[in-house]
């Protein structure tokens, strides 16, 4: 088989390691890719969201299945744009992606289908939105509407941030269109937890629990950034609290986007915060998420292809969808600087006695080296028989790469061991 796997960070290295193992795959395509990838998948130059020449490339070389990962490509249609070509994908359509490319209709799908989710009010006046803040308990949460790779909430402590960040989205775009319409929410408390899931628009499968640190610093300071470090399994994400999200937010989920005409087939990301009142939705996304996705593929025992193309063919609850009971930590290894601003082009060099995998985001392939590209430049990922110990290898096999201005938080994994201690 010819797979194509649309995506050039972390989370599409983690999906093309796990693509690898299945024996009738003789080719992975990565469009575009990254340098990092080139011993894993042929590079393909294409940019994500050029729907009409990804398509082309797609039906010129006979690929046999496609796994669209990133956000944009499928908030504007591009599972459309490849089915009709005649390659099945996995990934949901243009109809479905809205639930992540919309933060109003998400919000609105919750509160018509009574889905727990923080009270909101969404804006298309900044006069408006100004002055129902001032009125508004304090943290508040404001939110672009639409797709911000991953930075678009801001937490406002006083009403001075709460007002700035209104202006940032709506009168400076630092978002561009996606701040025209805001959402601004409750700030709810309690411990964060990520669930990927596996849906045919019929059988929902979650994957295991995570926790993602979205601060760059540690301690969760500094500002939100794309992920610097995941865990899994969440020690907060108990069985108890799983059977109330499937019965009351994950099932309800697909069954509202079902009755509004929006089967969602792929891998549907339930963000939550378990609040003293029960879980509840932070945000859903539409696809496998970064950095979660390294550490969660890397503890599933089932083929990930089959998994794939069961979701694709709506034959889910027919095919077993197994993980390990061990423990997986990634350590993201980032420029120093990040998110905000950073220097790009230096070598990256591992050590012998390399013991872990490692999933490149930010790097290229320059004169025969491999050089930093981006903020996120790769994440390391170990497994072991229990959290501490995938902290202690994650760590141990950071400290075994190298490149000038490396950056990376010290205490991923360590709220969750706190937790597991209680």
């Amino acid at each position: 088989m010819k797979i194509l796997v649309i995506g050039s960070g972390g989370r599409e290295h983690a999906v093309i390691k796990e693509l690898k193992k299945n024996k009738n795959v003789e080719k992975i395509y990565a469009l575009p890719g990254n340098g990092g990838m080139k011993g894993d998948a042929d590079l393909v130059d294409i940019n994500v969201k050029d729907l009409e020449k990804v398509a082309f490339f797609a039906k010129e070389h006979a690929i046999d299945y496609a796994v669209v990962t990133p956000d944009d490509p499928l908030v504007l249609g591009m599972v459309d744009y490849l089915e009709k070509a005649g390659v099945p994908c996995f990934g949901p359509d243009k109809k479905a992606a809205v639930i992540e490319g919309s933060k109003a209709f998400s919000k609105e799908l919750m509160k018509k289908y009574g889905i727990p989710t923080a009270k909101y009010e969404i804006f298309t006046d900044e006069c408006a939105a100004t002055e129902y803040v001032k009125t508004q308990k304090l943290p508040v949460v404001i939110k672009a509407d639409g797709l911000a790779l991953g930075k678009g909430v801001i937490i406002a402590e006083s009403v001075e941030e709460a007002v700035s960040a209104i202006k940032a989205m709506m009168e400076d775009r630092i978002f561009g269109e996606s701040g025209t319409r805001i959402v601004i929410e409750e700030y709810l408390e309690g411990p964060e937890v990520s669930v990927l899931s596996f849906t045919d628009g019929k059988t929902v499968v979650p994957m295991v629990s995570s926790m993602d640190h979205k601060r760059a610093a540690d301690g969760d300071n500094g500002p939100n950034t794309g992920g610097m470090g995941t865990v899994a399994p969440n020690p907060y994400y108990t069985a108890d609290v799983a059977a109330r999200c499937m019965k009351e937010i994950f099932l309800p989920t697909i069954d509202a986007m079902n009755k509004e005409g929006r089967t969602f087939r792929g891998c549907l990301y339930f963000g939550l915060m378990i609040t003293k009142d029960g879980p509840k939705v932070i945000e859903y996304n539409c696809r496998f998420g970064d950095p979660e996705t390294q550490v969660v593929l890397p503890l599933l025992q089932s083929d990930l292809l089959t998994v794939m193309q069961a979701v694709t063919n709506g034959t889910l609850d027919k095919t077993e969808v197994k993980f390990s009971n061990k423990s997986a930590a990634c350590v993201i290894l980032a420029s120093e600087g990040y998110p905000v601003s950073y220097e790009k082009g230096y070598e990256i060099t591992v050590d012998s006695g390399f013991a872990a995998e490692v999933f490149y985001a930010g790097a290229k392939e320059e004169n025969g080296k491999l050089v930093t590209n981006g903020g996120r430049v790769l994440g390391v990922t170990a497994v072991a028989d229990t959290l501490k110990s995938a902290v202690s290898a994650a760590y141990e096999n950071v400290g075994k790469i190298h490149f000038k201005n490396a950056y990376c938080r010290k205490d991923i994994g360590r709220r969750a061991l706190l937790a597991e201690d209680k």
